[in-house]
């Protein structure tokens, strides 16, 4: 197995957490950590014994591939330097600041032959993953995706910060166009959005509901999937969920729709959780962002396609900004 040359740039929060992730693989090797601050990168490049930069341009010809986790805003620059110098690029969520810069990237990744991955690593959530397996078509989605202020990527509202990793895996799941977006959303501290609802409408009739929050008091992300094979019930924070199948309740539905012909029978006893044949979803125990990485290492290897493209990316990044614009229209 190729052992690939790897770097990451930005030495903050989430650079920190890819540098542990890479530092452990064993079919990586952490060559440098780049950061305009040159003390911060010091410092963490001395964590894992590689070299510390801040110019990101020293590092071409040294490294196979790159984790760009600096602010949104520097993304398309970097990408940009990277790609068009044959080094694969995971770009920390969202792909860029706007889709236009989003469709600049995958023009370049097109152009150059060079795998792009973005950092949805909820999309690599063990539930997700598990989730994924059942191969369901969904009818309804509802996502609630809550927290405190993270006092983290200040420069963008909670749509592009905390809700993109459900919209992610929402159009995933429903693999159809956004056809009708409404959205609301209150900024209370930040400038932009700090709270907001959106309603998604699938060209396949597949509709969800999504819901994110930066000011909660506590930590949340829950996803309940309706569909004709089964209802599921999912918490990625927690990592567990349990799925419904339709096939062994329908004697639950028989059973039900004899007795309501029963004038009689009393229903007030009947425990409606008791009557149905509930499983907990099976679920393995890994690391989001290690299975990513592997992910995009095994992509640049073997010439397949990442578990989160630049496509993907793009398409979450398009519809964020549908549901920004319905935020614009019913600004409070």
């Amino acid at each position: 197995m190729k052992t690939l040359r790897t770097a990451v740039i930005g030495a903050g929060k989430m650079g920190n957490i890819h540098a542990k992730v890479y530092d452990q693989l064993d079919e990586a090797i952490l060559t440098a950590i780049a950061d305009t601050n040159t003390e911060r990168a010091e410092a963490l490049a001395e964590r894992y014994g590689c070299e510390a930069t801040d110019d990101p341009a020293s590092l071409l010809g040294k490294v196979d591939a790159v984790t760009i986790a600096a602010s949104t805003a520097a993304h398309l620059e970097l990408a940009e330097l990277f790609i068009a110098n044959g080094v694969a690029v995971l770009i920390e969520k969202p792909l860029a600041a706007s889709a236009e810069q989003g469709r600049r990237i995958v023009e370049l990744s097109r152009q150059h032959g060079v795998v792009v991955a973005v950092g949805h690593s909820e999309r690599c959530n063990p539930v997700v993953q598990a989730m994924k397996r059942l191969n369901i078509e969904p009818k309804f989605i509802e996502a609630h995706r809550i927290s405190p202020y993270p006092f983290r990527s200040m420069d963008i509202g909670v749509v592009l910060d905390v809700m993109i990793h459900d919209i992610d895996i929402i159009l995933s799941l429903a693999n159809s166009t956004p056809v009708k977006v409404e959205a609301i959303g209150v900024n209370v501290i930040a400038d932009s959005e700090d709270i907001c609802n959106a309603r998604v409408i699938f060209e396949n009739g597949c509709i969800a509901n999504i819901t994110a929050s930066r000011l909660a008091l506590k930590t949340e992300r829950k996803v309940r999937v309706f569909s004709r094979q089964a209802y599921l019930s999912l918490d990625f924070f927690r990592k567990e969920g349990i799925v419904i199948k339709a096939d062994p309740n329908v004697d639950v539905v028989k059973w039900i729709r004899q007795r309501q012909q029963e004038e009689e029978f009393d229903f007030s006893q009947v425990n409606w959780p008791e009557l149905l044949h509930i499983e907990q979803l099976q679920i393995t125990d890994a690391e989001p962002l290690k299975v990513e990485q592997q992910s995009f290492l095994k992509a640049i290897r073997d010439g397949g396609r990442p578990e989160v493209t630049a496509e993907d990316g793009l398409a979450a990044l398009e519809c964020a900004e549908q549901i920004l614009a319905g935020v614009g229209q019913h600004k409070w």
